[in-house]
């Protein structure tokens, strides 16, 4: 496994990205199918499925592809890397006409695997443009893929990428769930956070942390009254994310430790999610201490 393999990867993921885009039209109604954590599927979620299944899941370095829309790993060829995609981040929002995304990890062992084995991961967030912020070895690059058709598969190479740095003051916040949902020990972290941030919250992972990753601040998805575990997958959110928020220079938990040290034992495992300014992720662990 090679930097290239991994490149291929962002590549491929770029030269999908217009054509996921050009498949919302006509595919905002939920279907009767249900994925493997029970959410009621889109028809783009589907669309968007069976782009990257061909685009990545077609890739000589790629041996695995998981999915959150399917139950299963699928062994796709015979190269070193494994990828799990999220095909599209906050789907509903389809419906009201907001931000959604795509999500990669690109894993070097086989799936369910720790963050530790990730060595790439990225995400496309499809807003008034199409961007993609991708992460490897160190570096976060954000790439303008406004105007690219997609009809090579991305073959051609990348744009251009600015280096992304998460700034040093934050500014933002954006928390999952409903309040009365909320633990006690988070609901006191929250007040607090209310009182010095401003509220960013769209509905969909890409584009809450993409607001942090841009202007400072923190995205949390906390463990619930009734869920433990939250809301977002362990392989295709959570870990991925935190690879790239990481990477930026930024700080992940899930409480009580990095979301790249937790050991997924399903593909489909929930984890709960704190991504951030470094401060303001120690400030939630020191709150959420015995919890």
């Amino acid at each position: 496994m090679g930097a290239s393999d991994v490149h291929d990867v962002f590549e491929a993921l770029a030269g999908a990205a217009p054509e996921i885009r050009a498949g919302f039209g006509g595919r905002r109604e939920k279907t009767e199918r249900e994925n493997a954590s029970g959410e009621r599927q889109v028809r783009a979620d589907l669309h968007a499925d069976d782009v990257l299944r061909e685009r990545l899941g077609g890739l000589e370095a790629v041996r695995e592809y998981a999915s959150e829309e399917r139950d299963d790993v699928l062994d796709v060829g015979d190269g070193p890397l494994s990828v799990s995609v999220d095909p599209l981040d906050g789907s509903s929002n389809l419906t009201s006409n907001n931000p959604t995304g795509t999500i990669v990890g690109v894993y070097d062992d086989r799936l369910p695997a720790s963050g530790d084995a990730l060595v790439g991961a990225a995400y496309v967030l499809y807003g008034p443009l199409t961007t993609m912020v991708a992460a490897a070895d160190g570096e976060v690059l954000q790439y303008d893929l406004t105007g690219s058709d997609g009809a090579d598969g991305g073959g051609s190479g990348l744009p251009a990428g600015d280096p992304v740095t998460l700034p040093d003051e934050p500014t933002v916040y954006g928390f999952g769930g409903r309040r009365p949902e909320w633990r006690e020990p988070f609901v006191a972290y929250a007040d607090a956070v209310e009182d010095e941030l401003k509220l960013r919250y769209g509905g969909a992972m890409v584009g809450d942390v993409n607001q942090v990753l841009t202007y400072g601040g923190v995205f949390a998805y906390p463990a619930l009254r009734e869920r433990s575990a939250g809301k977002l997958r362990t392989q295709f959110e959570a870990a991925p994310m935190a690879y790239v928020v990481e990477a930026a220079g930024g700080a992940s938990t899930d409480g009580t430790r990095s979301l790249l040290s937790v050991e997924p034992e399903g593909v489909h495992e929930r984890t709960p999610v704190f991504l951030g300014n470094e401060d303001l992720i120690r400030r939630a662990e020191r709150a959420l201490d015995g919890d």
